[in-house]
C-alpha cells in the first residue's frame, strides 16, 4: 500500500505516506507505491491541489531506508536513487499545485521530496536537514534545486556540515513559505487549499506547467513562450467567466450605493 488519499473536499486530495515506519523513510518498495498513486491521482481532472504528508507527528520523510542503503553497491545504488529521482519529478510534473506539510523531521531524500512540490507549510516543530554526507554518500537529484532556491552559501551549508535546521530559519532562507504553531498546521494547510479551489482547475494547471518549463528557458524565451499561454487560456472559457463574474459585481455594489 505505502499511501492513503483522502478527500476533505472534492477538489483537495491529500496523499498520506504509510506504512513506512514512524519516520516515514523512503524504501524502494515506498517508492514505488507512492508513484504509483501519483499516477493514478494524476487523472483525476476534479483536482484543484494535492496535499502530501507523512504519517503521525514525528516527521514529513526522515530520508531513505538506512537499511536498505547499507547493503548496495554501485549498480543498485544507482537503481534507487532512479527511483527517488522518479517519485520527485512525479511530484515536480503532477498536473495541479501540491502543498507539501511538513512537521517534525525533513531529512535527505525526504527535502528533496519536500522541495519538488510547489508551496512547502511547516509546523514550527518541524526541522529540515541533509545529512548524507554523514553517512558516507553525497546529496544528489533534487538537491541540485537548492543553489537556486536558498542561494549557493546557504546550499554549501546544509549540504557540506549535514546539520539540520530549525524551519523558522529555513522560511527565513526562503526553503519554506510559511511556519506557524504545530496545532495550526492542518488547519492552515486546509486554507490554503481552499484558495486554490477557488481558482480555475485549467489556469491552475496552465500555470504550474509554465512554472516547470521557465526552469529551463532563458528570460526571453519564457517571456516569449508565455504568449500563447495567454492567448490559450481564452479557449478554456475560464477567463470569461471569472471576469464577467467581477464585473458583474462591481456592478452590483455600485447600484447600491
Amino acid at each position: 500500500m505505502y499511501s492513503q488519499v483522502t478527500y476533505p473536499t472534492s477538489t483537495t486530495a491529500v496523499l498520506s505516506i504509510t506504512d513506512a515506519g514512524v519516520l516515514n523513510v523512503l524504501s524502494t518498495p515506498v517508492i514505488q507505491g507512492l508513484i504509483q498513486t501519483l499516477s493514478e491521482l494524476a487523472e483525476n481532472k476534479e483536482l484543484h491541489c494535492l496535499v502530501l504528508r507523512g504519517s503521525g507527528s514525528r516527521a514529513f520523510v526522515a530520508g531513505a531506508d538506512i537499511k536498505e542503503l547499507a547493503s548496495l553497491n554501485a549498480a543498485t545504488g544507482r537503481a534507487f536513487i532512479s527511483g527517488l529521482r522518479d517519485l520527485c519529478n512525479a511530484v515536480r510534473h503532477f498536473p495541479v499545485p501540491v502543498i507539501v506539510r511538513l512537521e517534525g523531521h525533513t531529512l535527505g531524500g525526504g527535502l528533496e521530496l519536500a522541495m519538488a512540490g510547489d508551496l512547502r507549510i511547516a509546523a514550527d516543530n518541524a526541522v529540515v536537514g541533509m545529512p548524507e554526507v554523514k553517512v558516507g554518500i553525497p546529496s544528489v537529484i533534487h538537491a541540485a534545486m537548492m543553489p537556486s532556491q536558498i542561494g549557493t552559501t546557504r546550499a554549501a551549508w546544509l549540504l557540506l556540515t549535514g546539520e539540520n535546521i530549525p524551519a523558522a530559519q529555513v522560511r527565513e532562507w526562503g526553503l519554506i513559505n510559511e511556519c506557524v504553531p504545530q496545532e495550526k498546521l492542518d488547519e492552515r494547510i486546509l486554507e490554503v487549499a481552499a484558495g486554490l479551489s477557488e481558482i480555475g482547475p485549467m489556469v491552475l494547471r496552465q500555470q504550474k506547467k509554465l512554472l516547470r518549463r521557465w526552469e529551463r528557458m532563458t528570460l526571453d524565451a519564457a517571456v516569449d513562450d508565455s504568449i500563447a499561454e495567454f492567448g490559450a487560456a481564452f479557449q478554456t472559457g475560464e477567463p470569461q467567466q471569472h471576469m464577467n463574474a467581477f464585473l458583474r459585481e462591481k456592478a452590483e455594489k455600485h447600484k447600491s450605493r
